[in-house]
This record gives C-alpha cells, structure tokens and sequence, in this order.
C-alpha cells in the first residue's frame, strides 16, 4: 500500500517506525515529500482461535491431524525460535489437541525449536515464544543445536547441487512431523516459513553452511519475495523430499502483528498457498526510485540485534537510487549479534568489501553468521547507508555503516545533497517488500 503526504515549509511531519517492542515517532523534515510503504490492508473474518480450528479441519493437500496420527506413537512439532513472532500460544495447543486425539500420547510429543545456528531460546524467552503455559507444563520442549553431530541423522545429498542432507533426529524419527512458520518476504529464500523451518531451522551446520556459501548467495535468483530459480528454495525443497511426509500450519501477519492468514496441510502446499497471500500483502509496486529510503528492522523481535537488522537493509534496494541513502532505525538491544558474526563483521572491516566477497568465492562451505555479512556487502555497495540504534554502543564501529543520532538531521542532509524531495518511509521494514515498476 502506498500513502503519499507532501511537505511544505509549513507542516510538521513525522513517521512512527517498527523500532523495539513499542515503535518509535521520528520527526522528518518539513520540505520532505513523504511516500509511506505499508502491507495492504487485510480484513479477518472471526476470532483467530476459531480460525485456527477452521483452519485444521480444511487440510491443503492432507488428511486431518488426527488421521494424519493414526497408529503413530511420537510427533515432533517443530517451531520458530524468537527470531519470528509465530503466535505460537493460538497453535499449539490445537495442534496437540489433535494428535491426542489421533492416538500420540503427551509424552511422546516433542516441541523442537528451529534456532538454525541462532542461540538456544530458554527460561522466560522460551515461555514467551511458546506463550501457553499449559503447553510449556504438559509437554517436552527442546532447542536444536546445529553443533550437535550425535543429534543429527545423515540422509544423504540432493542431486542437483550435492548439499548434505542433515537434519535433526527429533524431527527424522518422529511418526508424525509437523512445522509451524511464519510466511514474511525473506531476502534470500523468497519467503519463509515452510520448508525453511525443516533447513536451515534444524538442520546440521554443515547443511546450513552449504547453502550460505557464496555460490548459493551471490545467486541472482536468491532475492526477495523470489521462489522461481532460487537455489536456496529449491535444495529446501529437496531436502524436505528427502526426509518424507510433513505437515506444516503456516501464518501470515499484519503489521500489527495481527493474524491474517492461518492454514494446516502437507508442508510444501501449505507453504505454497501461505506465499500467495503474503505476495498480495507485503509487494508493494512503487512508480519510480528515490534517492532517500528512510526503514526499519521490523521492530521487536526481529531488531534484538545487528545482525538481524541487515534484512531490513536489503529489502528496499530495489527501489533505492544507486548512490542514494537508506537510512535504518533499530534497536539492537541485544548488540551485534554472535561471536562469529562479530568475526566476520570485523574481517569485513579489515579487508574491505571486494576482497571480502572475493574470499567468500573460494569455500565450499560458508563460516558460520558470515552471510549476513555478505548480505550488507549488497547495501553498501549500491548505497550510503546509516543506521540509528541506541543501543549498539562501541559496537557500533562494527557494523560498517554511517552511525546517526538524529533521523530528521540524516534526511534533510540526504534531500540536501541529491536536490530530490522525495523520501520512501517503509516503517516494517522488510516485512513489506517494494519493486519499482515503473510505466
């Protein structure tokens, strides 16, 4: 959705941002010609615990939970670490609801969650990602380690590209496999949710780092909102041909974080259907390019670090003037991110942009967290980028961005050096998605 709002020398403006858990107001520049990129306004019919259940009872390509369990004795749900705000606490308990009354005992049902080489969700976090305290008291609850080698089983390698197929036990051997995800535009597999749940979500390190190595990477098909030809998403669909039948429930949110989309099914169909609704909400087609792109990362829980805040810098470029700004405001409350990010930030720095992407080029398999890296490299390549974050501190000179204090300064500077007025607001960051498609 797109809003325009012209300025004048006579108005004040300002723009609410995804920044933290509650957003943050920044004043603009009275002359800034303000263009607001928002997901399309969806409407939802019923309470979302009602359409949840609905949504179980009317499979994609599947039977019904309970059938689906019928004869099994274990079950392994798979789910987001706190990375995505899946709402966990509306699908849970139906979930297992169903797979009790298919058969699977309480205690043969394992909830895994998918932290891909993110760190362990536990205590409070891991409370709040599952966000029903029945489910955390009834049932057993574990957090992947990519790490783990005694962990994992061994299913070979895909034809096309040869990735190792390494998945975690847990899930392999359960009778019924099932995976709930969030569908939201992903800046390098196109979507999430799905089939990214199984990989990298819980897939051993060494398949993780085989699909983020730079020949996956440097893919030009491996972009936003792109499932045609993108290598990533179709070595996952690979992957999940090769571990057998799952069931997936995917979402797709509002940016309110409001439940707009729910559906149950086997996991490639419900995905594929999840993608359709969430392409109509987060494309967004823009007219023309803009020299000034002022964004987010999206906002709590996405902007607890630096490394995560990279997604919202790649989202937009392709409405950004070549040598143009973006501005980002996050809060990286958490700081840079892991040790081995901070690793590859700091070789980024050391060795400077082409001989860092040029490194990349030679390894089969991808350092751990450097892609993220990588990622930037495409940012600040095509533009200035600057980035508002109170609380990155010293960090700060590890990102490899222009640090500011002041949004409103940083655009009227940008309007000052290009003459153009124009300045695109994304306020969720790369929840939504813009494409300039021009006439």
């Amino acid at each position: 959705m797109l809003d325009q709002c012209l300025g004048g020398s006579n108005m004040n403006q300002s723009v609410h941002l995804a920044y933290g858990r509650e957003g943050r107001t920044f004043d603009m520049p009275a002359h800034a010609e303000l263009t607001l990129l928002r997901k399309s306004v969806a409407a939802m019919r019923g309470d979302p615990q009602s359409r949840v259940l609905a949504a179980l009872a009317s499979p994609v390509d599947a039977a019904p939970i309970r059938k689906e369990a019928r004869g099994a004795r274990t079950a392994c749900i798979v789910i987001c670490d706190v990375t995505r705000p899946v709402p966990n606490g509306l699908l849970l308990r139906p979930i297992i609801d169903e797979l009790v009354a298919g058969g699977v005992p309480l205690t043969g049902i394992c909830i895994l969650v998918a932290t891909g080489l993110h760190r362990p969700n536990e205590g409070a976090e891991l409370a709040e990602l599952i966000g029903d305290p029945w489910v955390t008291a009834h049932v057993q609850i574990e957090n992947h380690d990519a790490r783990r080698d005694e962990d994992h089983t061994d299913l070979g390698q895909t034809e096309a590209r040869k990735t190792p197929i390494i998945l975690d036990r847990r899930l392999v051997e359960a009778d019924v496999r099932i995976v709930t995800g969030l569908v939201e535009p992903h800046f390098m597999a196109g979507y999430s949710g799905g089939r990214k749940v199984i990989a990298p979500g819980v897939a051993h390190h060494t398949t993780i780092r085989t699909f983020h190595s730079a020949r996956f990477m440097e893919h030009p098909a491996a972009r936003t909102c792109n499932l045609a030809g993108n290598p990533l998403h179709e070595e996952q669909l690979a992957i999940v041909a090769a571990l057998g039948r799952a069931l997936a429930v995917n979402v797709v949110l509002s940016d309110e974080r409001d439940l707009v989309h729910v559906n149950y099914g086997e996991v490639v169909a419900s995905h594929a259907a999840s993608v359709e609704v969430a392409a109509g909400l987060s494309e967004v087609s823009v007219p023309r390019r803009f020299s000034t792109v002022v964004t987010s990362a999206a906002g709590y829980p996405l902007d607890r670090t630096y490394y995560q805040t990279v997604k919202g810098m790649v989202t937009p470029l392709d409405i950004l003037e070549p040598g143009g700004t973006l501005i980002i405001a996050a809060d990286c409350g958490e700081g840079l991110g892991s040790p081995d990010y901070r690793a590859a930030q700091e070789q980024l720095l050391a060795l400077g942009q082409d001989a860092f992407v040029s490194g990349l080029e030679a390894k089969a398999l991808a350092d751990v967290d450097e892609w993220q890296t990588e990622m930037q490299v495409k940012s600040t390549r095509r533009a200035d980028v600057a980035l508002y974050s109170e609380a990155l501190g010293d960090d700060h000179s590890l990102t490899g961005v222009r640090r500011i204090d002041d949004v409103c300064d940083a655009v009227a500077q940008s309007i000052g050096r290009t003459g153009d007025n124009a300045v695109a607001v994304i306020p969720e960051g790369p929840y939504v998605v813009p494409f300039c498609r021009q006439t």
